[in-house]
C-alpha cells in the first residue's frame, strides 16, 4: 500500500473511532509498526492528528491565546465550581502542607475552608487575603504581580517555591486535552504551576467539564501527574492517561 493510501486509511479509521492504536492501524494497512509510527509523526507534523503513547488520536482542540481576567472567569460554571472546591477542601487534613495556586475553582477554595491545622501556601493575593480571614495559617510567594489575576510569577516566585515541600498541591489551568496536557497562556504560570506540583506529594488539577479539548499556549504539566477534580468527564478516553474524580 502506498504512504497516501495508508494515510487516507489511517484518517479514515481516526474519523470513525475518534483513537486509534498502532497495531490496529497496522491490521487495517498491512504495514509495519515501524512504518505506521512514520506515518503517525508525519501526520503529526501536519497537525492533522496528534500521536499519543501507542497510538493517534483525533485532533479535536479549541486553542486559546489571551486569558481573560479573575472577574470574566469567576462568573462562568459557578455552581459546577463550588462543587469541585467544596471536594477539594474535603481533602486536605490537618497535618497538611497545601499549596493553593491561582485560578477560580482553587480560590473558591478559600471559601469553604473553615478550621484547619494545615499550613497554606499561594502566590495568589486575593486567596492569601482570604485565608487570612478565616485564621489560617498562610504564606504568600514573592514575585512580579500579575494584572488581572492577583497572581504572583517570576523568578522571585520559583525562588520561593522551591524552599517548599507539600503534601498536596491544588493547580488551576487553562485547558486539558489528551494531546497537550495541562495548559495555560503564560509561559511564566506554567513554569510556576509545574515546579509547584513537582515539590508535591499530591497533585489536584481543578477544571470544570468545559475546559476539556481546550489548549493554550503553555504546557503546565503532562495529565498523567495528576488527579483532576471536575464536575463531569466529557470523554471518556481521559481515563487511560489520569485519575479523573467527578463530583
Amino acid at each position: 500500500m502506498l504512504a497516501e493510501q495508508r494515510t487516507e486509511v489511517i484518517l479514515s479509521e481516526l474519523a470513525e473511532r475518534r483513537a486509534v492504536s498502532v497495531t490496529d492501524l497496522c491490521q487495517a494497512t498491512g504495514a509495519s509498526e515501524a512504518t505506521i509510527r512514520r506515518d503517525l509523526n508525519a501526520l503529526a507534523r501536519q497537525r492533522r492528528l496528534n500521536k499519543v503513547h501507542g497510538g493517534a488520536v483525533l485532533i479535536e482542540e479549541e486553542y486559546h491565546v489571551m486569558e481573560p481576567d479573575m472577574e470574566i472567569k469567576r462568573q462562568l460554571y459557578t455552581e459546577e465550581k463550588d462543587r469541585i472546591a467544596r471536594y477539594a477542601v474535603g481533602l486536605i487534613e490537618d497535618d497538611d502542607v497545601v499549596y493553593m495556586d491561582a485560578g477560580t475553582s482553587v480560590l473558591q477554595m478559600a471559601m469553604h475552608l473553615h478550621t484547619s491545622k494545615a499550613l497554606f501556601v499561594t502566590n495568589n493575593i486575593e486567596c492569601a487575603f482570604r485565608l487570612m480571614e478565616k485564621g489560617l495559617r498562610t504564606y504568600v510567594l514573592g514575585g512580579a504581580l500579575k494584572p488581572g489575576t492577583m497572581s504572583v510569577e517570576g523568578a522571585e516566585t520559583m525562588d520561593s517555591l522551591r524552599r517548599y515541600n507539600f503534601t498536596k498541591a491544588f493547580i488551576g489551568v487553562t485547558g486539558l486535552s489528551i494531546g497537550q496536557g495541562c495548559t495555560t497562556p503564560s509561559p511564566e504560570s506554567a513554569a510556576a504551576k509545574y515546579l509547584a506540583a513537582s515539590r508535591a506529594q499530591k497533585v489536584y488539577v481543578l477544571a470544570d467539564s468545559s475546559k476539556f479539548g481546550k489548549v493554550a499556549a503553555a504546557v503546565a504539566l503532562p495529565l498523567e501527574m495528576a488527579c483532576v477534580i471536575t464536575d463531569h468527564l466529557p470523554d471518556q478516553r481521559y481515563l487511560d492517561y489520569t485519575e479523573v474524580k467527578e463530583v
